[in-house]
């Protein structure tokens, strides 16, 4: 934990810019280069930088969940949209579309599970990686 106070003002601004970047990201990944990977590591950064702000229990007290469980629901995300096609004769990760509006009129939102498969990484790598960073920034 660092004792500065421009660090730890900066901090709070930044982690909400970064997790804003960070959905931007994965949600831009389907046509243009980025996804759930890139998008959680982006995400991880913020609450990295608030960890050696604040310290290690303020991060596990801003995140309200444990890194760990956050990591194991996206598992369990990714591994949900992988199956779903299955039940509709198609191979293990075919991507489904689901289509909310009126289609004939051309004013709908598609939606694939692919979307879903990139929030269950973007999940585990956030997870994964804070895990793994607040363990190493409690040991010091």
């Amino acid at each position: 934990m660092m004792n500065s106070i421009i660090l730890n003002a900066a901090t709070r601004l930044l982690v909400a810019l970064l997790l804003l970047f960070s959905v931007y990201m994965l949600l831009r990944g389907h046509n243009l280069p980025g996804g759930g990977f890139i998008g959680g590591l982006i995400g991880s950064t913020g609450f990295i930088l608030y960890a050696i702000a604040l310290g290690p229990e303020a991060c596990r007290k801003a995140l309200n969940f444990e890194p760990q469980n956050i990591a194991m629901i996206g598992l369990g995300i990714s591994l949900g949209a992988g199956i779903y096609p299955v039940f509709f004769d198609d191979a293990f990760f075919t991507g489904q579309w689901w289509f909310i509006g009126d289609r004939a009129t051309g004013d709908y939102l598609p939606i694939s599970s692919v979307l879903f498969f990139d929030i269950g990484v973007y999940l585990v790598v956030f997870g994964s990686i804070l895990t793994l960073v607040l363990a190493l920034e409690e040991e010091v």
